[in-house]
């Protein structure tokens, strides 16, 4: 058994905090709320794609973005009818016409993306549904903050295309030095002032991420593009009241018990030292265990890189660990790929006990149950 457990109740506390934190940043300028974009990249950050989009959608937050275009499919294919963003600029056709067909509003980032989205609009006779991003110190998706009359250029020679929201990207809101967030805020603000003074309406505002949206609400705009706060899960310091969602669980699937002097695992890394007893957990890093990388992906390259990290690891004899029947143990050997060794010595821990691992979700194999309870 191997599963990431959800609670509920949890998930709720977390999502009326951001809902209050939005109410109490309304300006006196604009009455309207603040309108709540849900990220769910990533498989919605581990919580499980289409399980997660529910339970907003439960919770009255209906406006989603995704980064790229089989998430975006797969919500279309699951039902779901609402606002959904593309986050990642494209200048492939094929992909722009597979989202206008899913009615998913794109993101339009260069010369090249508006140029091949006025063309597909334009065989098709319709009108298409856009964000403007605009680079303003990402290095990514955008045009470039600077050039602000080519972005005019460029909008006034599409005759299909209605820009719906205009955004960018903070690239370090999660320090509590404010210093390039001010810089990056500034420059989006002259562009977007460029861009109306021009006669260009750059719809709903948005550029605040989860770390923005909770350390600098003077910069929420018309709206926030949240992931990592519902997850209660944030680089920064939690004063927030936000609740950690997601627990990992598996149970001991076999126990043994081993002699003085023998090796544990790959590339002999342990040795024994003693009599030892042993619970074998079915979890190893192609569950996305004691991996230690923000950027997840389960190739064999990347197993064998994993690997490489857990030799590393214990070179440095650094130690992991699970807890079992409320008491940590500690793993002995290296991970293997699906399956990890605990030294349970002296206990009275036995097979079909649950075993909670701390595990940055987002790294767990999406093929793994999510159970919301």
């Amino acid at each position: 058994m191997k599963r990431l457990l959800i609670k509920k109740e949890d998930l709720k506390h977390n999502i009326d905090i951001i809902k209050d934190i939005a109410k109490k940043n309304i300006s006196d300028e604009n009455k309207n709320p603040i309108k709540i974009i849900a990220v769910l990249k990533a498989n919605a950050y581990g919580l499980g794609l289409v399980q997660f989009a529910n339970f907003l959608l439960d919770n009255n937050i209906n406006f989603f973005a995704v980064a790229n275009l089989e998430e975006a499919l797969e919500l279309r294919k699951s039902g779901f009818k609402n606002d959904i963003l593309m986050l990642s600029s494209t200048s492939i056709k094929e992909e722009v016409t597979k989202l206008i067909e899913n009615d998913i509003i794109i993101t339009l980032g260069s010369k090249e993306a508006f140029e091949v989205a006025d063309k597909v609009a334009c065989e098709k006779d319709i009108i298409i549904k856009a964000h403007l991003k605009i680079d303003t110190g990402f290095g990514r998706y955008g045009f470039l903050y600077n050039n602000p009359s080519e972005i005019v250029d460029v909008i006034n020679s599409s005759s299909n295309i209605q820009i719906q929201g205009t955004f960018s990207h903070f690239s370090s809101s999660f320090s509590s030095n404010s210093q390039y967030t001010d810089i990056q805020f500034k420059r989006f603000t002259s562009c977007v002032d460029y861009l109306n003074d021009n006669k260009i309406d750059t719809g709903m505002l948005h550029i605040c991420n989860s770390c923005a949206f909770l350390q600098y609400p003077k910069y929420h705009m018309n709206a926030v593009r949240l992931g990592s706060a519902f997850l209660g899960r944030i680089p920064i310091k939690n004063i927030y009241g936000l609740k950690k969602i997601g627990q990992f669980e598996t149970q001991v699937s076999e126990i043994k018990y081993l002699p003085k002097g023998h090796n544990i695992g790959y590339g002999n890394r342990y040795e024994t030292k003693d009599k030892m007893k042993i619970a074998i957990i079915p979890v190893g890093y192609m569950d996305g265990f004691n991996v230690k990388t923000k950027d997840i992906s389960f190739k064999f390259i990347e197993s064998l890189r994993y690997l490489y990290n857990d030799f590393k690891r214990f070179i440095k004899k650094e130690k992991t660990y699970v807890t079992i029947n409320g008491k940590n143990y500690k793993i002995v050997g290296v991970t293997g790929m699906y399956n990890t060794q605990i030294d349970i010595t002296n206990s009275n821990v036995k097979v079909g006990d649950i075993v909670k691992i701390d595990i940055s979700i987002r790294n767990i194999n999406p093929t793994i149950e999510r159970k919301y309870e």
